[in-house]
């Protein structure tokens, strides 16, 4: 889907308020009356994905509540923006999600969809991810990893890993950590080798091509509600959670919220 059509289809949604919008880039709630200030509040969550089942520091119970505790008007996910409808049709049909990328995130199916349909709240897809991308950048990396005039270059991103693995250790679940500028400083660190040689060789997997197209679907939506007093939440993996902030700080019609508050 194109940015005309996905602009033109997230317009006609939000103007229904209609439930979903099949094959359009968002599921939508009924719309709610703007708040009084025109500023679009924004909290910027990082989720843990399967660890949310495990966690019990980041539990799916504690992300719910911090959810709750949000009280979004509209969510934009980690899904596909074709996605979206689908889920949102096979849990009202099911009570259970059937969506082959969406069962992938926990933080989707058993929290933030079903909360979604409970209070009537719309949901964007704003990932940029695609099964071809991914396999593309599978099979770029194997590539890499087994070549011996690259064994040093993959050294360095393998150990700048490592290092953030040693320094989060025993908090990497901890969402008042995650939240934090700390954690966003030691992901960019450790993700920087890996953009840096293998940018050019993963195309649209690369890491700063993945996180700038998942940024243009992002502000594309953000787009469509600025100017409303609209309350934003922003469901990512904690990795991409840097990205995301950089990008919305240079942004003056929205707020960035504190979400670390949301788990006090």
């Amino acid at each position: 889907m194109d940015a005309i059509t996905r602009r033109t289809a997230l317009t006609a949604c939000l103007a229904a308020g209609v439930r979903a919008c099949a094959g359009s880039l968002v599921a939508c709630g009924a719309v709610r009356p703007a708040a009084r200030s025109s500023t679009t509040k924004v909290h910027v969550m990082g989720t843990i994905h399967g660890r949310h089942r495990t966690s019990s520091a980041y539990s799916l119970d504690r992300l719910n509540a911090a959810i709750l505790k949000a009280n979004p008007d509209v969510i934009l996910t980690e899904i596909p923006p074709g996605r979206v409808a689908k889920a949102f049709e096979t849990y009202k049909a099911t009570g259970q999600v059937d969506e082959a990328r969406t069962n992938v995130f926990p933080e989707y199916t058993d929290v933030i969809i079903p909360l979604a349909v409970d209070q009537g709240w719309r949901v964007l897809g704003t990932a940029a991810w695609t099964p071809e991308v991914a396999r593309a950048r599978r099979m770029a990396l194997k590539s890499i990893e087994l070549n011996p005039a690259r064994s040093a270059q993959w050294a360095e991103h393998r150990a700048a890993i490592r290092e953030f693995v040693q320094k989060v250790r025993g908090k990497s679940d901890d969402p008042r950590f995650i939240h934090t500028a700390e954690f966003d400083r030691l992901v960019a660190k450790s993700r920087e080798p890996y953009a840096r040689y293998f940018d050019a060789d993963l195309g649209r997997g690369g890491w700063s091509q993945i996180n700038e197209a998942h940024n243009n679907l992002i502000e594309e939506a953000l787009n469509m509600l600025s100017g409303q007093g609209l309350r934003v939440l922003i469901t990512f993996g904690t990795a991409h959670k840097y990205k995301i902030r950089e990008r919305l700080a240079a942004r003056d019609d929205l707020a960035l919220e504190d979400t670390r508050s949301l788990f006090a």
